[in-house]
């Protein structure tokens, strides 16, 4: 059993167009709030970041937002009474969110969501942390993704015996019991991926 303290959210500094983006943002804020779980994550105050950040602030919780010296102004670091850490560039950031969080969670976000969740899932596929991965598949948002994984296993790019293990919520208010389900070793009782993906 390993307690979860803290979990990472990667997500978009822009809100998106679906108003869903930005209600499953606010609602996993509460959440991990309400289950007294730190929030850490890219330290920006719009878009999704600004949202989920603001909402667990909102709640009661507590946040670590990470942002490296050149974003501070472009995705105008919150200002707010959470703990604020300015890092020298990307890489320092990523470490440190990384070594902060006890799983990470996907929110529906752009090409820097993207990478950063790629890298936490090719590093647990390569063995160097055993910590949740899970897509937050609001709307569908992820199933693109989704398929492009099982195209890659299909086309020999991603070998039996080095799968690449992630979870899926499909509603906010599931990702919190879902990842401390995974924690408490009872992946019986919640919904697991890796490629290949059956049901597409």
């Amino acid at each position: 059993m390993r307690q979860i303290k803290s979990i990472c959210v990667y997500c978009g500094s822009a809100a998106g167009t679906d108003p869903a983006y930005r209600e499953a943002a606010a609602e996993l804020g509460r959440h991990l709030a309400e289950a007294g779980i730190r929030l850490v994550y890219g330290g920006g105050s719009v878009g999704l970041m600004g949202i989920v950040a603001r909402s667990v602030l909102e709640h009661g919780g507590d946040v670590t937002g990470i942002i490296p010296q050149f974003l501070k102004e472009r995705e105008e670091m919150l200002e707010a009474d959470c703990e604020l850490i300015v890092t020298q560039d990307m890489h320092q950031r990523k470490k440190l969110m990384f070594d902060k969080a006890d799983a990470f969670v996907a929110l529906p976000g752009g090409i820097g969501t993207l990478e950063e969740t790629v890298e936490m899932l090719t590093w647990a596929q390569l063995g160097r942390h055993h910590k949740p991965v899970l897509l937050a598949n609001i709307n569908g948002f992820w199933e693109p993704f989704r398929q492009l994984l099982e195209h890659m296993r299909r086309d020999g790019f991603i070998r039996n015996g080095l799968d690449v293990p992630y979870h899926v919520a499909d509603r906010a208010e599931d990702i919190v019991p879902h990842i401390q389900h995974v924690a408490d070793g009872k992946t019986d009782m919640c919904k697991y991926d890796a490629v290949p993906i059956s049901q597409l």
